[in-house]
């Protein structure tokens, strides 16, 4: 049994990120590292629901699955001092392509 990230209620105000780092294969594992640093600086914030990290297979993409209560709490995630000086590193190996959605129906 895996680890399963509590989902926020369909009717609430919860926005789920999901992104997708591109990286040089030689790169991942400097990446996975500089994502767990990042998602370390994010469990503090205010509207921080959860996060799961994921390493590709073919060895040229990591994922961030996360839930933040609110779009504003994401918004401001994003521009907060702390997540602005771990994103620096990221950004110097990786391409990115973040996507909000609404939280969907879960299956197990």
């Amino acid at each position: 049994m895996g680890y399963e990230p509590p989902m926020p209620a369909a009717d609430s105000d919860a926005v789920v990120l999901i992104n997708v780092y591109k990286c040089d294969p030689a790169k991942q594992d400097t990446l996975m590292e500089a994502l767990t640093v990042m998602v370390g600086r994010q469990r503090g914030l205010d509207g921080f629901v959860s996060a799961t990290l994921h390493r590709g297979v073919n060895g040229k993409v990591c994922a961030v699955h996360s839930v933040w209560r609110s779009r504003e709490d994401w918004k401001a995630m994003t521009r907060h001092p702390a997540i602005v000086e771990a994103m620096s590193p990221i950004m110097g190996i990786a391409t990115f392509e973040p996507n909000l959605y609404e939280p969907g129906e879960t299956f197990d």
